[in-house]
């Protein structure tokens, strides 16, 4: 049997990158139907997004490992809020010194500097249960066979009576 690996943290920071780039852009196009009835969804986000959710959710990864026995899952989950709102502000601060923050809550009614607003805070709860459940969980799972040819179906382990073989 073919030896496989976890993957690197450069590979799970791709792939958080990505969902979090795709959940941004499906998160505003929910939002412009919800507030402006628009039926053409125009979701966006910023190419700052991939940075901003690869490393966050690389970091609450970190935060998953070792919280995990220790504390209970809703409470995980507020840590996960509040890293959030201090990371969205961090990054938004800095791209802010720069004319390069993609947002602004000004115009939220509990925003603090428009750089972050407790009007998400139900939503990034909502979104940390489910990144750490399905996403960090799941990713955390896959492996790597470096000894695999490209395009190749992974040859499926050997079975002994519906079993696999660990000789």
């Amino acid at each position: 049997m073919a030896s496989a690996e976890p993957l690197t943290a450069l590979s799970r920071w791709y792939l958080y990158a990505i969902h979090g780039y795709f959940c941004e852009v499906m998160f505003t196009a929910a939002w412009e139907f919800v507030v402006n009835f628009n039926w053409k969804f125009p979701g966006v986000t910023s190419v700052w997004a991939l940075f901003i959710y690869g490393t966050s959710i690389l970091i609450v990864e970190r935060m998953y490992l070792r919280l995990r026995g220790r504390c209970p899952l809703l409470v995980r989950c507020l840590i996960y809020t509040l890293w959030t709102y201090l990371w969205e502000f961090t990054t938004g601060f800095i791209l802010r010194q720069f004319n390069a923050c993609p947002w602004d809550y000004s115009q939220f009614d509990f925003d603090f500097m428009g750089l972050i607003t407790l009007e998400y805070a139900v939503p990034w709860f909502c979104g940390a249960l489910i990144m750490e459940q399905f996403i960090i969980r799941n990713t955390l799972r896959l492996r790597f066979d470096k000894d695999a040819e490209p395009g190749e179906p992974a040859s499926p382990p050997a079975l002994a009576n519906g079993h696999v073989k660990t000789d």
